[in-house]
């Protein structure tokens, strides 16, 4: 398949990532069909989509008519089977657990078109791991984009050891056209890139803070401060979802076996709390 044949992208989720990036796919262009298991999810889609919009008009950053195309180009719906059956591309953003991600794709391999490319936006779990619960094993790979991903350009694709080179190169001129910054993985490493350094990093202010240190607040000023980063790990992982680290950590736990993999204390704290960042209005800070 070459990406000028890839007409309508389907999102599955509509969670901190999935309901941004089904708004991306409409404003470049494409026939863009979201789907969620509820109806909760798909109104947060459309309140979001109106207030973005709306917001972009109002900023003179697009044009009433370049809102209302996007506005048509979305297709919001809660059966699987509609959202996959006309899809050239299909990117996937539920929780990051492995059983629920490989159950997805089986049914996702049942409902599209054989030609489809079926990527998952995982920010750690390879995508040899999800591979074969389809038939289609050289069509699907990482396209793991960075929240908010209406702003962020990066995308990781990485290229697992069944992925055919026509994917990658389908992928990577897709991400383009999403007006993206895409860099290419050869390989499958736990964590990609720009993970593997942000969990160092991470994992060293959880340690921290947990045997008493420093506080969050001065853990966060002092990575701000020193080392020029424009918001420090506590307020990040707020951003990308407390809940999103705590499942990636036990999922590598539950790999690895290694108590060192084990979620932080304190991670582990604000998980069951249900302070999951941003999202929830709460998590190492306050949000109204």
């Amino acid at each position: 398949m070459k990406v000028d044949e890839i007409k309508n992208i389907c999102v599955v989720g509509t969670g901190t990532m999935g309901h941004q990036l089904s708004v991306l796919c409409a404003l470049s262009g494409y026939q863009t069909t979201c789907v969620s298991r509820s109806e909760a999810g798909l109104e947060r889609v459309r309140q979001f989509m109106q207030t973005y919009l709306a917001g972009r008009v109002a900023k003179g950053k697009l044009t009433e008519e370049q809102a209302g195309q996007a506005r048509e180009n979305l297709k919001l719906t809660t059966s699987l089977e509609e959202a996959a059956r006309e899809a050239d591309f299909v990117i996937e953003a539920v929780v990051e657990i492995l059983d629920v991600k490989r159950e997805l794709f089986q049914k996702l391999d049942r409902f599209c078109p054989p030609h489809t490319i079926l990527t998952t936006n995982s920010s750690y779990l390879a995508s040899s791991r999800i591979a074969g619960a389809t038939a289609r094993p050289e069509k699907v790979c990482n396209m793991h984009f960075f929240n908010p991903a209406l702003v962020m350009k990066c995308v990781e694709v990485v290229k697992g050891p069944h992925t055919a080179e026509e994917t990658i190169t389908v992928t990577m001129e897709l991400a383009r056209r999403l007006n993206k910054a895409p860099v290419l993985l050869h390989k499958e490493i736990y964590g990609f890139v720009v993970n593997r350094i942000f969990r160092a990093l991470v994992q060293e202010a959880l340690f921290l803070l947990d045997t008493g240190v420093a506080s969050v607040e001065d853990i966060d000023s002092a990575v701000v401060n020193a080392l020029g980063h424009p918001m420090g790990p506590f307020r990040l992982l707020d951003l990308t979802g407390i809940d999103l680290g705590y499942h990636a950590r036990m999922e590598r736990y539950r790999e690895t076996m290694d108590p060192a993999e084990k979620p932080s204390p304190v991670l582990v704290e604000k998980y069951a709390r249900g302070e999951w960042g941003r999202k929830t209005g709460k998590g190492f800070y306050e949000y109204d």
